[in-house]
């Protein structure tokens, strides 16, 4: 059993990625093995891993890529040491604490496209929301069309007020993911928008103390050339996948951008937390349809009201 934290180990607030682009077959090109032989993971330039990869350094950055997920530079996030332990939320499905309730909401999504809808438009962001302003490591994901391709993702591991820091990781995810074009007014339409808040952080015993589907990983590594990096995915993402754990784990590896051949002794020198989520997910549709009273004359593109939160 792995060791429980209330709160992630104090680290500079970094933007970090929380998911794959799209279902990359790890056995498929080259060789799979949950042994000590060399696991290969398509990395060509054009495949769904390129670009996956975080350094560790100075600056205090890491980026959806970086950490996880896409290529460039990543917004430079800042830390509060001195914020709160956190409660541990209550978990979905039914997994435990079944009593309690979730702490997201709908609403919290809603507010995302809110902030989302004012920046695009050009209007005044709108009022402080009245869902609760405690503390949570948090993430915001933009998905599209019918198919819910991934069009954003980038979250901290570091507990954030929620009112600032949906409003804050909302436009990063959208706007700055850099494997990404930002988001436009013409895609508003096509768009869900996610909330996870991050909970129960448990150091691992090992690299496969954890359960797919269940929870989140985040990983640290030494790469080839003796750099420290990171990666991490979401609990939903390797079930959505259909990975198994050795999969999940050189996927990390891969977009953490170790490029040398993977083995089961490599897998071994992994730092692995284990972590939960809470999880709601919006269509914008439904947006538009907890907004209708908000918009004038009917029509599409009118301005949220401002008071709809005061």
């Amino acid at each position: 059993m792995g060791k429980r934290r209330c709160v992630p180990p104090l680290e500079p607030k970094l933007a970090a990625g929380c998911c794959g682009v799209k279902k990359p077959k790890l056995s498929g090109s080259g060789t799979h093995n949950h042994g000590n032989q060399a696991t290969t993971v398509p990395v060509s330039s054009s495949g769904p891993l390129q670009n996956h990869q975080h350094a560790d350094g100075g600056s205090g950055r890491e980026n959806v890529s970086d950490l996880t997920l896409c290529p460039g530079n990543s917004p430079i996030t800042r830390m509060n040491p001195t914020s709160g332990a956190l409660s541990p939320l209550a978990r979905p499905n039914g997994t435990a604490n079944s009593t309690k309730n979730l702490v997201v909401t709908a609403e919290m999504c809603c507010y995302c496209f809110d902030v989302l809808y004012c920046h695009l438009y050009g209007f005044p962001q709108p009022r402080l929301p009245r869902f609760t302003n405690d503390p949570y490591p948090l993430f915001v994901t933009w998905k599209t069309g019918r198919d819910k391709r991934l069009r954003g993702c980038i979250g901290t591991f570091s507990a954030m007020n929620l009112h600032s820091g949906l409003r804050e990781y909302t436009l990063t995810s959208a706007l700055k993911d850099s494997r990404f074009p930002p988001l436009t007014r013409e895609e508003l339409p096509k768009l869900f928008c996610s909330v996870s808040l991050l909970t129960n952080f448990e150091d691992a015993t090992d690299y496969l103390d954890w359960e797919v589907g269940i929870h989140g990983i985040r990983i640290e590594f030494i790469n080839e050339k003796g750099v420290k990096r990171t990666a991490t995915y979401l609990p939903e993402v390797a079930k959505e996948q259909d990975w198994d754990q050795i999969q999940t784990i050189d996927s990390l590896l891969r977009k953490g951008g170790f490029k040398a051949p993977i083995t089961n002794d490599f897998r071994k020198t992994i730092k692995l937390t284990r972590y939960r989520s809470e999880k709601v997910t919006i269509s914008y549709a439904e947006y538009m349809a907890s907004r209708q009273h908000c918009f004038q004359n009917g029509t599409l593109h009118a301005p949220p009201l401002y008071n709809h939160y005061s």
